[in-house]
């Protein structure tokens, strides 16, 4: 009976832990990490920390955990655990955040940045804008803890605007080879030769230090200087300089020069240690080299003019200064000798102009000719043309006209020759015509000739006969006076014959 109940009892409590244990787990070891947050780790059993140990080494050490559990759902024992859900630390657009490590290692004497893992200090590289799971909080902001590992500050990125440059000073490496030097070599302390251009850098401000120089054209109006001339006179003058720091020597000049941290001074420096003492130098040197006359003179003030901005961008360049145009605005020569010279240089600039004039006028005149000769020339081009234009007209109507004459001929030619073939057809008809009225004429005088040989060759009485023959069938009646009748005397012939006429035969008939 008391083995049954003990089987009972621990049965029943198998039992509750079963239905128990998954709920206690559930409830009491879930660590449920959301979205943009990290828990924070607590170790309450395991190895105990050494004397300068602050974190937890390892997850079996002891206290707080360095490396916080990300976003998701765990699962961890509460009695060996405690946790804290917090934000992760965000660093907001427009800064970035640096590290400061508050475990592991003393830095060396000397040293500020905390260049490995297990040391305590500023850590070099900088966190950009985002959101990191490092169990550290923002200095700054009401996210404090005491369970944190680091602790992040913000700062500014570095803004180069354009036409600046950045001149960088490495404020954590190591010290320089040559001391003694303006600027230190790359990886050296101190101001680094290679600048930085325009944009937007995200630098460790323990790291590096970054400040802008000022890489615009400036200018400056001279005035108030002025030099003895070689005769004793006093002459002053006035200037426009224009001038920038050149980008290649930014770092250079600005550690030469600028005696001030800011950077607004810089030009003013420049102005009074590099331009004004270049420009009372050369004036004073090469202006005691003429006399106070020649300053009033084109050709002295064009050269001293020249020579002047030559000089001041050759000295200027060697101290890192480019001078983009030196200009001598105005000279003012003493005023006992500048009247009677200015006199003299305005006679002197008149002559030339009325030399100038003169040549000018030959010169119109010169053109004028060249311009008739071309006009001239251009006319007799223009008759040429008109001439061989008018002339190959002719040509080409004097072809025509040949052409024209040539088919003219060639036509009465042909007309000629059908003339003279109609002119020789009808002269052989007319021949033709002719033979046979000839030929008839010929057969009727031989039948006349045969017919009058009847009549022993008395042509009159063939006639006589002929007549009768022709007359005697129109004859029916006739009442007539014989006697007086001019009728009758036309038979009258016919009343007596000739002597020695034979009766004459029937002639044959004839052809009429």
């Amino acid at each position: 009976m008391n083995i049954n109940q003990k089987t009972i009892s621990i049965a029943i409590v198998i039992a509750v832990v079963a239905v128990a244990l998954p709920s206690f787990i559930y409830e009491e070891c879930r660590i449920d990490v959301p979205n943009k947050h990290m828990a924070i780790l607590t170790r309450k059993t395991g190895i105990d920390l050494k004397r300068h140990e602050i974190f937890a080494p390892t997850l079996e050490h002891k206290g707080v955990q360095k490396e916080p559990l990300r976003e998701g759902r765990y699962y961890y024992n509460p009695y060996d655990w405690t946790w804290q859900v917090v934000p992760q630390v965000e660093i907001p657009l427009g800064k970035l955040g640096v590290r400061i490590r508050l475990y592991g290692k003393d830095l060396p004497a000397g040293e500020l940045i905390a260049r490995a893992e297990d040391q305590k200090g500023i850590v070099a590289e900088v966190l950009n804008p985002g959101l990191y799971p490092i169990n550290a909080y923002v200095a700054g902001t009401d996210r404090e803890r005491n369970n944190c590992a680091e602790i992040i500050e913000l700062h500014d990125p570095v803004t180069i605007p354009a036409g600046f440059k950045g001149l960088v000073t490495d404020l954590s490496a190591p010290m320089p080879a040559k001391p003694n030097e303006i600027v230190s070599a790359k990886g050296e302390r101190g101001v680094q030769t290679e600048t930085l251009e325009p944009g937007t850098y995200y630098l460790n401000p323990y790291v590096k230090d970054v400040r802008q120089v000022d890489c615009h054209i400036k200018r400056y109006n001279l005035k108030d200087i002025g030099f003895p001339t070689k005769d004793g006179f006093w002459v002053s003058l006035e200037a426009i300089i224009e001038f920038r720091v050149k980008p290649e020597d930014a770092a250079k000049t600005y550690i030469l020069f600028n005696e001030e941290s800011d950077n607004k001074v810089l030009p003013e420096e420049v102005i009074a240690k590099v331009i004004l003492p270049n420009a009372r130098a050369y004036t004073r040197l090469q202006g005691s080299n003429f006399s106070g006359k020649e300053f009033i003179a084109g050709d002295t003030r064009v050269s001293f003019q020249a020579n002047f901005q030559e000089t001041m961008k050759r000295n200027c360049d060697k101290q890192g200064i480019e001078i983009i145009q030196a200009l001598i605005t105005r000279i003012n020569p003493p005023d006992k000798i500048a009247e009677p010279v200015r006199r003299r240089e305005i006679a002197l600039q008149q002559e030339n102009q009325y030399k100038k004039e003169i040549e000018q006028q030959k010169a119109e005149m010169t053109l004028a000719v060249e311009k008739a000769l071309v006009q001239q020339k251009r006319e007799k081009v223009a008759a040429n043309q008109e001439v061989v234009v008018v002339t190959t007209e002719a040509k080409k109507k004097q072809e025509v006209a040949l052409i024209d004459a040539d088919k003219r001929l060639a036509v009465a030619e042909q007309k000629l020759q059908a003339a003279q073939d109609l002119a020789a057809a009808i002269l052989a008809k007319g021949k033709a015509d002719a033979n046979v009225i000839n030929f008839a004429n010929e057969a009727e005088a031989a039948g006349w000739r045969k017919s009058v040989a009847a009549f022993s060759g008395n042509g009159g009485e063939f006639a006589r006969w002929t007549l009768l023959k022709k007359l005697a069938p129109a004859f029916r009646a006739m009442m007539i006076n014989t006697d007086t009748s001019p009728l009758m005397d036309v038979f009258k012939t016919f009343e007596t014959k000739p002597s020695g006429a034979a009766t004459a035969p029937n002639p044959p008939p004839v052809n009429k």
